[in-house]
């Protein structure tokens, strides 16, 4: 994710780092070079004039519109219940911890349940990004619970057992009121329903068949745009038609970007941040010493992954 302070209005303009400029610049060079050589001839091909213009455009524009503006919430609606789904795990992960420490008795090691908590938060991000856990785990668990959570092939359902096998052992050991049972069910409950969310939205991306329609009409309607507008514009034709395409491509590219709210892509959720902001957090609770943070310059664009 480009965190950065808000340019002023000239300089957003010019913005390429967090934009999908670069992503889209081949195909908008080339549709702006066939506008021109289209200008050129006058919208002949083989000395056939194509009979266009521009009300085709002006209804498939409006339609294409609708299809973009439909694609584009869907992605963003999944961008941001993903990120709603990380404040839970923040949320749930500080009541867990909180409540290991103040209303569990002596001896019921509350940093365990920390620490768990903790590897669960780094499991969940790896696990949705197709990453190595193993370094993580080994860092912030002890040698047999790193082991035991590392041979998992759900690691995070894994370590949201092994803090649920802690409640129990200091529950069955009085060392925990059972009248304080539900509570820390309920915040591993809702760290569960967290893991569950994001794994839903990893595995179940946007029909494909929306992404096919929306990139043929796009592309078509950009291709035969020129022959539309040069008989009424003239020598300006490149000029809109790469305004236009500009518009639709960077809808398409944005929303294909964001519906994989999970990856490495510059608008995509900042995963590595959060989990090192959510480790601190617990590990502040906990009394230990805090993990290193990176502090970028205020002035100064950074991605944050």
């Amino acid at each position: 994710m480009i965190i950065r302070p808000r340019p002023n209005w000239f300089r957003m303009l010019f913005v390429l780092r967090g934009s999908v400029l670069p992503d889209i610049a081949p195909q908008l060079i080339g549709v702006t070079l066939l506008a021109a050589v289209i200008t050129v001839v006058h919208g002949q091909v083989l000395s056939w004039k194509i009979p266009l213009n521009v009300i085709p455009f002006s209804l498939i524009g409006m339609a294409l519109a609708i299809f973009l503006g439909f694609r584009n919430s869907t992605s963003y609606a999944r961008w941001w219940e993903a990120r709603t789904l990380w404040g839970a795990v923040l949320n749930a992960g500080r009541s867990l911890v909180r409540m290991g420490l103040t209303l569990a008795r002596d001896g019921s090691a509350p940093e365990v349940l920390g620490r768990r908590t903790i590897a669960f938060v780094h499991a969940l991000r790896h696990q949705l990004r197709n990453s190595d856990p193993r370094a993580d785990l080994e860092r912030v668990l002890d040698p047999a619970d790193a082991a035991r959570a590392a041979a998992g092939s759900y690691k995070p359902a894994v370590l949201l057992l092994m803090a649920d096998e802690w409640v129990g052992r200091n529950l069955r050991e009085g060392r925990i009121d059972a009248a304080c049972v539900p509570a820390f069910e309920q915040s591993l409950g809702h760290l569960t329903d967290a893991l569950g969310g994001c794994e839903r939205i990893a595995a179940t991306p946007i029909p494909f068949t929306y992404s096919v329609i929306i990139h043929r009409t796009i592309y078509l309607y950009c291709i035969l745009l020129p022959f539309g507008l040069v008989d009424q514009i003239g020598v300006m034709t490149p000029l809109i038609v790469a305004f236009i395409s500009y518009t639709f491509f960077a809808l398409e590219a944005l929303g294909s970007e964001i519906e994989e709210p999970f990856g490495f892509d510059a608008n995509d959720l900042a995963l590595d941040a959060m989990s090192r902001m959510i480790e601190r957090t617990l590990r502040e609770m906990l009394g230990e010493p805090l993990p290193t943070e990176p502090v970028p310059g205020k002035a100064v664009a950074h991605l944050s992954t």
